[in-house]
């Protein structure tokens, strides 16, 4: 038997055929609208990772900038202390290293925010080298301001102490000259001996003369220095030599820083007042007849002059 379908099951037939379509629909513009939702938010996403990247390079070429100038800063820093100079090098090296690690981590967002913070921390050590190099600077002027005074105080005090001692100097000198003793009325003459010498004869035969006696007064002078003191006569003969007895150190004697040897010498004991002095001069050869250079010397220094003249 075949069945047959009631009008109630055909109606629910159309009703569930007329449904299903539009489920269809449903569900088809639902898989499209969740499609375009992905779409649209994977969009987003690069659009995102795009701006990152740019963001990313953009800081990097902000860092790079920065350690280049920082760089020229660095170089500018001249010191004369070896160690802080010795530091700055190595701050400089290293800065250059940042500069290359830059361009290799360009696109690392981690590795580029570590780089600034580096740079910023070099960019404060910086400051700290110029603060300090500065108040060295303002402190070595200062130093060179005080240098230069005391330079002035001491090359002022040296010239003082200079002036004082060439005033002690000429003092000295003037004392020592008003303290050199002096000779006046000096005569000279040749004497013949006879009666074995008791008896003395004046001449001025060369050929008669056995001696030459000089006689002389020593000045007085209250600031020489008193006491004991040998007073030689010294004699150039009429040919140049140095008249004496014997050329040996018993008749060698020092005057005016030279050496000599002397035909007379007596010791008198002086008393700063004035008094009068005779010396006896031999040689060891008969004298020549011509003029006689007679000098007379004291205390180390020539104190009289006179000359004598034999036929």
């Amino acid at each position: 038997m075949e069945s047959s379908n009631t009008p109630q099951q055909e109606e629910k037939k159309k009703k569930r055929g007329g449904i299903i379509p539009w489920i269809l629909l449903i569900l088809s513009l639902g898989g499209n609208g969740y499609l375009f939702y992905m779409f649209d938010k994977e969009k987003k996403r690069a659009n995102e990772q795009v701006e990152i990247v740019k963001t990313v390079y953009v800081e990097r070429d902000n860092v790079q900038n920065e350690l280049l100038k920082l760089k020229d800063e660095y170089a500018a820093l001249q010191t004369t202390d070896a160690n802080m100079q010795a530091e700055i090098e190595a701050q400089k090296a290293r800065i250059e290293e940042l500069i290359k690690e830059a361009e290799k981590h360009k696109g690392d967002a981690y590795y580029i925010a570590k780089l600034k913070k580096e740079t910023d921390t070099l960019r404060e050590i910086m400051k700290g080298y110029v603060h300090t190099i500065d108040s060295l600077n303002t402190l070595n002027q200062k130093l060179i301001v005080e240098k230069k005074e005391i330079t002035g105080q001491l090359n002022k005090e040296k010239d003082k102490t200079t002036q004082l001692n060439r005033d002690k100097e000429e003092l000295q000198s003037t004392i020592t000259k008003g303290s050199m003793l002096t000779s006046n009325s000096i005569t000279a003459m040749g004497v013949n001996l006879k009666s074995g010498g008791k008896k003395q004869v004046p001449t001025n035969k060369a050929k008669r003369a056995d001696l030459i006696k000089v006689s002389f007064n020593l000045s007085e002078n209250k600031i020489a220095k008193s006491g004991p003191k040998d007073v030689y006569v010294r004699i150039i003969t009429p040919d140049g030599k140095e008249m004496a007895k014997g050329y040996d150190d018993n008749y060698r004697f020092i005057f005016n820083n030279s050496a000599g040897y002397y035909a007379g010498k007596t010791n008198i004991n002086y008393a700063n007042a004035e008094i009068g002095v005779t010396a006896v001069c031999e040689g060891s050869s008969p004298l020549l007849p011509g003029k006689y250079m007679i000098e007379i010397t004291a205390d180390g220094a020539v104190i009289g002059q006179t000359t004598l003249t034999l036929d």
